[in-house]
């Protein structure tokens, strides 16, 4: 069984073009440490800007103990190291990227039903983003699941790790937990906070009552 972090931090292209973006990228990983996994996502951003990202953010992430996760990016992924792949329904299959990449890495997909989490499970992902739970910007005009989705998906894809995402607030994160998911996927309410930081303990704050309230 992999090691997958409770606390998955996504960027967009707009986190990405942000002049403070390293200095702030420090601060959250020093704050998350081994608990936190950051996923470079970027789909507009060029292949040359999200390399380079990573390539200056792998120093903090060994320092910091954190993880460092690519989305989609395959192509990008074979030519620097990482701890993680990410995959949405239009990226490379979890299959065809296990087969390119290895088994030392741990590869994620992202699932939105029933039958999306079947084939991720089927194809070797290692965990999966089980979304959107909540109403989020990123996903306007989308119901959202809610957190009892997780516990239909648990009992279909025993044995792999669920990651809830979509409009999730520290308030949120135990009734997420509750319905099964081993942690919580994260974008605006880190990156978008006064003191990203800040916002990180407090997400780990109800990760770490919430995990210790399941054993």
């Amino acid at each position: 069984m992999r090691n997958i972090p409770p606390l998955h931090l996504v960027t967009d292209d707009g986190v990405l073009a942000r002049q403070s973006i390293m200095s702030v990228m420090q601060k959250v990983l020093e704050a998350g440490s081994t608990h936190l996994a950051v996923h470079i996502r970027g789909p507009a951003s060029s292949g040359r800007k999200i390399h380079e990202l990573v390539t200056r953010v792998r120093p903090i992430a060994d320092m910091t103990g954190g993880s460092l996760f690519l989305n989609d990016r395959v192509d990008i992924a074979l030519t620097v190291r990482v701890d993680g792949l990410h995959l949405g329904q239009r990226s490379t299959p979890v299959s065809v990227t296990r087969d390119l990449m290895g088994h030392s890495l741990t590869i994620g997909a992202s699932v939105h039903d029933e039958s999306e989490s079947i084939a991720a499970k089927e194809q070797g992902a290692d965990y999966a983003f089980v979304g959107a739970l909540f109403r989020t910007p990123s996903h306007r005009g989308i119901s959202p699941h809610g957190p009892l989705f997780l516990s239909k998906l648990r009992s279909t894809v025993r044995g792999m790790p669920l990651i809830g995402i979509g409009g999730i607030t520290p308030e949120r994160v135990g009734s997420v937990l509750g319905a099964g998911a081993k942690g919580v996927a994260v974008m605006r309410g880190i990156w978008d906070a006064q003191k990203p930081e800040d916002a990180v303990r407090a997400y780990l704050s109800q990760l770490m009552m919430g995990q210790g309230e399941q054993s």
